[in-house]
């Protein structure tokens, strides 16, 4: 800054030459210069309050942005922040083949104390055996009454229960946000879901873990946050698997029988349509493991993939359909049906009166025993258990399900002759009704074996061939005129041509026996 002195020389020299003061061109300049200094003073300040100014505005500004968007916000809870590993709780749908749920998470919260808040503990506990009338009054005096600092009560709450905590109006009682899982159809496709519990726990959230069925078997797919939420699609039909519950549901009590189960599959795919076992249970309130006696006797117990049994006449087609693809008989070859069948001291017999000899398409039709055995002992006990096993009866199925490896079927030890006449009319092998209904699928689908899949996949399965397309096209032929002529009438459905096979067998004792 260059500074103007208060005593030009200059001018000092002119006003004394014309007898003018020196002194008053000194103040004169100190006046200006003063001047100039309250100026630049005055403009510093200007600025510093407008920069000031602006400050405040742009601050009160974002207050009435962030006030304005609490006001718009739902209200919450304030949550505690967890230590440590979180638990991952959300848990990936399960939707049926055209997307409609089946298992999925609902937001709820668990009830927890800490006494050392409580203001009447003894009072709070009352409160609490009325709200939930299965907890233990006199075990809660003593948590909220003794040295425990923390107390669980429960693990999820409806939100009527919830209004109810609040209105005892205890500081000690606390809520914790957390997911539970809801199964919105109930008991529909129960087995197959299986169920979901609790695994790790905290007040904020808990880990949700299956238990059974699907649910336990795509456990780690479910959890897994790198499928952001990917819902799991299964093959069943929700519309078709209600309507096979309730129509098996029928039978079973028409019958007045103990348990009853179905399967329905495509048997190019090897999709499991609907898939039901009774009685069943809800997975929303899943009951208790049996501990102790017949596990069949528990409504956990899936009778279509744990339970196997002696399938009785419906193995009939095996043996007729091997025979044909061996060459040893067609559909019209006379069978020798006259009975007795002997072995040793054992009798073959047929359930009632049957003609002496008969098409090998009638001994299907009228299911004869005594011509399927001497069917069997054309083909030999060797060559029809290889048969079986390339059906997948002689092994443990691959499906989708936690219990699906315990459905082992059961072989004789000795495969012998008379093994070979009883296991071509389904005695002496126990076999789950999956298992049948997968066999039942290669055999007639073409000859190509097939895998039973509880999941989406609309693609066509290649699997070993089992027989050739003519004699897949054969068995069919003979299944249809059971139902049109034979056995199992009471199947047929107008405007389907519908085929099957009627079976029987008596139920065998624990220790073996009928």
């Amino acid at each position: 800054m260059i500074r103007t002195p208060l005593r030009p020389l200059a001018r000092i020299l002119k006003a004394r030459e014309k007898g003018e003061d020196p002194n008053a061109i000194a103040a004169e300049n100190l006046r200006l210069r003063h001047e100039a200094m309250a100026d630049k003073s005055r403009a510093r300040a200007e600025g510093r309050l407008l920069v000031l100014g602006a400050f405040f505005a742009v601050a009160f500004c974002t207050v009435g942005i962030r006030m304005g968007a609490i006001a718009s916000s739902i209200p919450e809870e304030p949550r505690t922040a967890a230590t440590g590993n979180p638990i991952i709780g959300q848990r990936a749908d399960i939707v049926d083949r055209n997307g409609r749920i089946l298992a999925t998470n609902l937001e709820t919260h668990s009830l927890y104390a800490q006494p050392q808040h409580m203001i009447d503990p003894i009072r709070a506990a009352q409160e609490l055996k009325v709200i939930f009338p299965e907890l233990n009054e006199e075990r809660m005096v003593k948590d909220f009454t003794g040295k425990r600092k923390f107390v669980w009560i429960r693990r999820q709450l409806s939100p009527e229960q919830m209004q109810q905590v609040h209105d005892i109006g205890s500081p000690g009682l606390l809520f914790g946000p957390r997911d539970m899982r809801l199964y919105p159809n109930g008991p529909i496709a129960a087995h197959v879901l299986g169920g979901a519990s609790y695994g790790r726990e905290d007040v904020a959230s808990a880990e949700v873990i299956g238990v059974a069925g699907i649910e336990r078997r795509f456990d780690s797919l479910l959890r897994d946050p790198a499928n952001e939420g990917k819902p799991l699609e299964l093959s069943l039909d929700l519309t078709v698997q209600a309507a096979a519950e309730e129509v098996l549901d029928g039978g079973m009590k028409l019958m007045n029988a103990k348990g009853a189960a179905a399967v329905l599959m495509d048997m190019y795919t090897g999709e499991v349509i609907a898939m039901a076992s009774l009685p069943d249970f809800d997975p929303n309130n899943r009951p208790p493991i049996l501990l102790k006696g017949d596990q069949s006797d528990s409504p956990l117990f899936n009778r279509a993939v744990q339970g196997v049994y002696e399938l009785g006449s419906t193995f009939k087609i095996f043996a007729v359909a091997q025979a044909m693809e061996l060459g040893l008989i067609n559909p019209e070859t006379i069978i020798d049906t006259k009975g007795p069948l002997s072995w040793g001291r054992f009798r073959i017999r047929d359930s009632h009166s049957m003609p002496s000899a008969m098409t090998a398409t009638d001994v299907i039709v009228k299911s004869s025993n005594v011509g399927t055995g001497r069917i069997a002992m054309l083909i030999g006990g060797e060559r029809q258990r290889s048969f079986l096993t390339s059906l997948g009866l002689a092994e443990a199925t691959d499906i989708e399900l936690s219990e699906g490896r315990s459905g082992i079927p059961l072989l004789p030890k000795n495969w012998s002759e008379i093994s070979t006449m009883t296991i071509s009319f389904g005695h002496g092998i126990s076999d789950s009704p999956l298992h049948l209904a997968s066999a039942y699928a290669s055999l007639l689908n073409g000859g190509t074996r097939i895998q039973p899949t509880l999941l989406k996949t609309g693609t066509i399965q290649q699997g070993a061939r089992v027989v050739r397309p003519e004699i897949s096209a054969r068995a069919r032929s003979m299944l249809r005129q059971v139902v049109v002529r034979g056995t199992a009438s009471m199947g047929e459905v107008e405007g389907y041509q519908v085929a099957g096979k009627t079976g029987t067998a008596d139920k065998p004792k624990e220790n073996g026996g009928g």
